[in-house]
């Protein structure tokens, strides 16, 4: 029986998780959801089961789904890892493609001072 698209974006997310364990070498991860109307995104440690920092476009006066709320989030996000002292993470789109938001919100991160 054929999965359904529902089901085909779980199993994808849940490899593409699976993958990153096995090449994050204990660093956290950027776990990045998207949905119709926001965005939102979380640096876990996994080894212990704790967020070390989260945002998303809720947050604020200026609400939106578009790319310059992802870029804010991204930001925003990076900010409140540093203060953490997390620096060197791993990426996780989970089952979204790398392109318009959520490649917004990574490009933000990046140049507020993450590595990934």
């Amino acid at each position: 029986m054929a999965l359904s698209p529902r089901d085909t974006t779980k199993r994808r997310a849940q490899r593409t998780r699976t993958r990153l364990k096995a090449l994050s070498n204990g660093r956290p991860r950027l776990s990045v959801f998207r949905s119709s109307k926001n965005i939102y995104a979380q640096i876990i440690d996994d080894a212990q089961g704790v967020t070390l920092a989260h945002a998303s476009s809720l947050e604020g006066d200026q609400k939106g789904s578009d790319k310059e709320a992802a870029a804010r989030v991204g930001k925003l996000v990076a900010e409140r890892a540093l203060e953490k002292g997390v620096k060197d993470v791993v990426f996780d789109r989970g089952g979204f493609i790398y392109h318009g938001r959520v490649k917004a919100l990574a490009d933000a991160a990046r140049e507020a001072g993450l590595n990934f």
